[in-house]
């Protein structure tokens, strides 16, 4: 269990010459960090901030800045409104330069034609978050990667034989994830009919980004696909016309904060290593019960509170509905929640509210572990993904004397192994059941889901086949050594 220190941050600053300790967690939004630096320097906690290190370069204001000391701290310069427009015209510069350097280097048109686009995109996001400084960092970080993406591509004849590329998913890039998220909040109603604003609603996703860890399977791609499936399943079962809107926001908003700061250990770790998330939520679902408390402190920013319009008694109800559906994909909570599902689903009435968020409950379960329902060269790598973090877990709970899942042990588990039992008796059920309410999810999920089953399972015996011809030369190479 880490130290409660940890969680913390400090930096100095250089404030007219006196030095200034700022201490702050490293769960805090930029926006948190800028108005504790405005604290610092006696300004109003609106005013746009430059952080300068001890040679002059920009630091970006966020939890992950480098840490400092009081021999070096850091510069806090006010950004005036002349400032902020020498910053603009420097970035329209750099997006000018760049395009030129592209339609230089790619002759080919579909390249020069998703390069416009992309960098269309950027630009309009730059003018549309009001030339914030950390912004215009980020946005310059996408292009970096852009341009490296794009070179890439050019020299992708010439790859070593010896080199892996990264597997493929159906999940587009950042920040087209973000840019794809916003869209399903319009194309859904959502915007429009609880009067979000656009710009927080921007604001809030790329708060979510940057709320995920980089673990291998739980992280912001993970929510991005979870909340693609929950839209496909809106649109597919023509939910908007059997549920509210509010009922939508609730599906939607679930999906996306469902796994938020997931450390990549779940549950059973957390617990029998007696972390700090067990300690606090008393063993009940600790990682849940950690994204839906994250996902409430980001909306507790008036810059990502998308809720913002709503009276009290509306927001009480969205704050249940969600926290009720993320506690929902603690698997320990399967068996009951598809067994009270099972009991409703031949007399389903959309009119009673308990029957509406079992429902609900049961749908952001099916797309948080859908995977295989998606084609097999897009949910293979995400097997991958998953069983590369149940190893590390399961070498942690090695070097810690802790007890070792044997569908977590890299010694004992195969990906055949791992995924016939998860698909026959846990995925295909569940779904199944579902298709009793939507008949349609049989050919989109149902039959890929059975396809799966079927792949895996000959798979299987072709390991066993091997395993069995291996044992035999084993036992004649014993036997032989034997008869010398």
């Amino acid at each position: 269990m880490g130290s409660a220190s940890s969680s913390y941050r400090v930096i100095y600053l250089d404030v007219d010459g006196r030095i200034q300790k700022v201490v702050f967690s490293r769960f805090c939004s930029p926006c948190d960090i800028k108005e504790l630096l405005c604290t610092a320097l006696s300004v109003p906690r609106n005013t746009n901030l430059s952080l300068l290190d001890s040679s002059g370069a920009m630091v970006s204001i966020d939890p992950t800045m480098p840490h400092n000391t009081e021999r070096s701290p850091y510069r806090v310069v006010p950004m005036t409104g002349g400032q902020l427009a020498d910053k603009e015209e420097l970035f329209q510069n750099v997006l000018t330069q760049v395009a030129e350097q592209f339609s230089r280097a790619f002759k080919i048109n579909e390249l020069k034609t998703e390069v416009t686009n992309r960098l269309a995109m950027l630009e309009k996001r730059v003018e549309l978050e009001g030339m914030k400084v950390v912004e215009i960092e980020k946005c310059r970080n996408d292009i970096k990667k852009l341009r490296e993406e794009m070179a890439s591509r050019n020299n992708s004849n010439f790859l070593e034989d010896n080199k892996k590329l990264t597997p493929r998913r159906d999940v587009p890039s950042y920040p087209k994830m973000l840019s794809c998220l916003e869209h399903m909040y319009h194309d859904l109603g959502l915007v429009k009919d609880f009067n979000i604003n656009p710009i927080t609603l921007k604001r809030w996703l790329l708060c979510i980004h940057d709320n995920y860890r980089n673990n291998p399977f739980h992280n912001f791609r993970h929510c991005f696909c979870v909340t693609q499936m929950m839209y496909s399943m809106i649109c597919l079962c023509s939910l908007k016309e059997k549920f509210t809107q509010v009922d939508i926001l609730i599906l939607m908003t679930a999906a996306v904060c469902h796994d938020l700061d997931h450390p990549g250990f779940n549950n059973t770790y957390q617990i029998n290593a007696r972390t700090e998330l067990a300690v606090r939520y008393n063993d009940i679902s600790p990682l849940e019960n950690h994204h839906c408390a994250v996902a409430f402190q980001i909306f507790s920013q008036p810059d990502c509170n998308i809720f913002s319009n709503f009276d009290p008694e509306a927001f009480k109800q969205i704050r249940q509905g969600t926290i009720t559906l993320i506690l929902a994909t603690d698997m320990a909570r399967h068996g009951e929640i598809l067994d009270s599902f099972k009991q409703k689903v031949d007399n389903f009435d959309y009119t009673d509210e308990e029957h509406v968020t079992c429902l609900k409950m049961v749908l952001i379960k099916c797309c948080d572990i859908s995977n295989e329902v998606r084609p097999m060269e897009v949910a293979e790598p995400w097997v991958d993904c998953l069983l590369e973090e149940y190893f590390m877990q399961s070498d942690r709970e090695k070097a810690e004397g802790l007890p070792v899942a044997p569908f977590m042990d890299r010694e004992k588990v195969t990906k055949p192994t791992a995924q016939i039992g998860f698909i026959k008796f846990v995925l295909i059920p569940m779904f199944e059941t579902v298709m009793k309410l939507f008949p349609q999810i049989e050919e989109a999920m149902v039959q890929p889901l059975r396809e799966s089953r079927d792949r895996y399972e000959e798979l299987k015996q072709i390991d066993d086949a091997m395993n069995e011809v291996q044992k035999k030369k084993s036992e004649n190479l014993t036997m032989g050594g034997k008869k010398k």
